[in-house]
């Protein structure tokens, strides 16, 4: 019967297997968005990052009525579907665009 430890080749194929697992599920924790009745919601920071403006801006958008969001205690929130839309809206082609 042979000795298995942890510097056995299958062993340590193993630990390799979790290893890369464990970085797999640690990079979706990271970018997964969970969403509530298929709507994904945005916090600020996600908005200002995909608008690429500042978190004063975005709030001269809320005021302005520019952009809809939800409002809780403490927190504001954005549907993800809103953000695209918005952005789709203002789209401006190019007269390239318009040539073709």
């Amino acid at each position: 019967m042979e000795l298995i430890t942890k510097d056995h080749e299958v062993i340590q194929k193993l630990f390799l297997i979790i290893h890369r697992l464990k970085a797999e599920i640690e990079s979706i924790s990271i970018t997964c968005r969970p969403s509530m009745n298929g709507e994904v919601y945005l916090d600020h920071e996600q908005v200002c990052k995909i608008l690429h403006v500042s978190k004063r801006t975005l709030q001269s958008y809320r005021n302005d009525g520019f952009l809809p969001y939800i409002q809780l205690p403490g927190k504001v929130i954005y549907k993800e579907s809103d953000i695209q839309n918005l952005l789709e809206e203002n789209y401006i082609r190019s007269r390239l665009d318009v040539l073709d």
